[in-house]
């Protein structure tokens, strides 16, 4: 959990209890606000761990090539 003062929510259209993601930029830290992927991009994303949990022998002999 982090603090953020009132005008710094505003500004990144952030309320009480909304998700961000927090990293670093050398001697700085960075606030944004947690992308939510849509139902596509989760549905794609489902599709692609099948398709690699299914055809992984495949996909690795073919890599060795």
């Amino acid at each position: 959990a982090i603090t953020l003062p009132k005008r710094i929510l505003e500004k990144l259209g952030l309320a009480i209890g909304d998700f961000v993601t927090v990293s670093d930029d050398h001697s700085k830290i960075l606030v944004e606000p947690k992308k939510i992927p849509s139902s596509r991009d989760e549905r794609i994303a489902e599709l692609t761990d099948n398709f690699i949990k299914r055809y992984r022998k495949d996909l690795e002999a073919l890599a060795d090539k």
